[in-house]
């Protein structure tokens, strides 16, 4: 069963400090429990930690961290015929955001020690550059639709 018609999309107001919608979108992501003071502080704290430590802008590191990330085809599963095919499909922009954004928390919370905002910084860091664990999840989801490229003629 589904809905008649699409919700519409929300919009998120820019954070307080760099006027980036997607950073407020990060925060909100990375919140647990409804503390968001807490998230707020932790992303603050970690692009403050990135500007430091690359001499760089902050948000600009964090730009290039999502950019890097993010994926662009994935596959999904399509029943043909009682076999199921993994079909590549290109990945929508708001997607390919929420994608990135999750795989870089998911990244950030794995590694080892260190505080959150830390964990987060490095995580950013290797992200910019083009390694890390997040930029490995993107890698490998690229190689999945590659080789099932074969069944791209099953898209819907």
């Amino acid at each position: 069963m589904s809905r008649r018609t699409r919700p519409a999309k929300r919009v998120t107001p820019p954070d307080a400090k760099y006027q980036s919608p997607v950073v407020q979108e990060f925060v909100n992501r990375m919140m647990r429990d409804g503390k968001k003071s807490v998230s707020t502080r932790v992303m603050y704290d970690s692009l403050d930690l990135v500007a430091a430590r690359t001499k760089r802008e902050a948000l600009e590191v964090f730009d290039q961290a999502v950019k890097n990330v993010s994926p662009l085809i994935e596959v999904k599963p399509r029943r043909v015929g009682g076999a199921t095919y993994q079909v590549p499909v290109e990945v929508a922009a708001d997607r390919r955001l929420a994608l990135a954004m999750r795989w870089l928390l998911a990244a950030a919370r794995a590694r080892p020690g260190k505080s959150m905002a830390e964990k987060m910084a490095s995580e950013l860091m290797d992200a910019a550059n083009n390694s890390g664990a997040a930029v490995k999840r993107k890698e490998e989801t690229h190689k999945m639709a590659e080789a099932n490229r074969a069944f791209a003629h099953y898209r819907w």
